[in-house]
């Protein structure tokens, strides 16, 4: 897969999450929906939201324990979505080098972030937890 086509599945695995949490609806609810209105997704794509769903609990401990005086609800939900994803690759997607785990995170935050400064804060958020899992 090409890194154009892995950008685009993080960015739907992103779109699809901050759906979820937009929403409050079933992952599975919400492809259903937007694979009735055409829209399909690849392997990697289902492979992210499922993988963020199911270690949503480990994902977001991790990044309240950096964003000490946040609460999860306070970030953006594009923004915590975007954490998410990234987080997940760095855990679990052993074939995916952190840095570029990390690098994806701040790009797609460029365009999708709900804020100016979003990357930096992405950049930040990420960076804390890319020293946590190195000590």
């Amino acid at each position: 897969m090409s890194k154009v086509a892995r950008r685009k599945s993080r960015e739907n695995a992103i779109i699809i999450l901050y759906q979820r949490d937009l929403l409050e609806k079933k992952i599975s609810e919400i492809i259903e929906s937007n694979s009735l209105a055409g829209k399909e997704y690849d392997e990697f794509t289902l492979k992210l939201v499922n993988g963020v769903e199911k270690y949503k609990k480990r994902i977001d401990s991790m990044i309240k324990d950096v964003v000490k005086n946040w609460s999860l609800e306070r970030i953006a939900i594009i923004d915590r979505n975007i954490l998410r994803v990234a987080i997940y690759e760095m855990l679990y997607e052993d074939d995916i080098p952190l840095k570029v785990s990390v690098d994806e995170a701040i790009e797609i935050a460029k365009s999708l972030g709900q804020k100016e400064d979003t990357p930096k804060f992405i950049n930040g958020v990420l960076g804390k937890i890319l020293n946590n899992l190195n000590e």
